[in-house]
């Protein structure tokens, strides 16, 4: 009997040891997970970057969309700067009409990806992936200012555009091209910025690796 007692006692004192020990370890897996993640909780919500990139891959898709609104929109500049340099009322009215509409589709898709971008950033992500998102976002939103820029001074022309009236017409021709030096400063910024996201994420990949 007092047999039975000890090896009893000794199995609850054994137990108690390997329940402790089987906490500590998931409090201290708990604890790396959360700081990898950014939170703050003890046992740490549970990492969704993964699940964030998704989202940004929809987001990407829609930048590369607007990527090719660009594009069109420089081939839409140069013929806009020849009709006007032609004094072809009916053409700078058409094309720029056509700008208009064009910058109207990018900026629906531009809103649409920070949107995304934002959705993925309230997510549980890491430090890294989040700093990438914050550069993405902010080039995204100068694209989106850039082109406002240009749709405005595209829309003075298409609705003030006026061959026979020399003064407003140069005085069109001015904003124009001040909205359009504009619009030129904020792309190169906006470029710079991707950039500088397209470098993190080769940084961090490479440390992954």
């Amino acid at each position: 009997m007092k047999l039975s007692v000890s090896n009893t006692a000794k199995n609850l004192r054994n137990f108690i040891l390997c329940s402790a020990f089987l906490l500590a370890l998931s409090l201290t897996f708990s604890c790396k997970r959360t700081e990898k993640s950014g939170g703050f909780d003890l046992l740490g919500p549970s990492d969704e970057t993964a699940e964030a990139g998704k989202i940004v891959a929809e987001a990407n898709q829609e930048l590369t969309k607007i990527k090719v609104l660009y594009k069109d929109n420089e081939d839409k500049r140069e013929e806009l700067k020849n009709a006007m340099e032609a004094n072809n009322a009916a053409d700078v009215q058409r094309i720029s009409n056509e700008v208009v509409l064009l910058i109207n589709d990018g900026k629906t898709l531009g809103e649409s990806a920070v949107d995304k971008i934002q959705k993925a950033k309230a997510m549980e992500i890491n430090e890294d992936y989040r700093e990438y998102l914050d550069l993405k976002e902010e080039s995204l939103k100068m694209y989106l200012d850039a082109f406002e820029n240009y749709r405005q001074a595209a829309r003075e022309l298409r609705e003030n555009y006026d061959p026979k009236n020399k003064v407003l017409r140069e005085k069109i021709k001015e904003v124009f091209k001040e909205r359009s030096e504009n619009y030129r400063k904020i792309m190169e910024k906006a470029r710079e910025y991707s950039k500088q996201a397209n470098e993190l994420a080769k940084e961090t990949s490479k440390k992954q690796n």
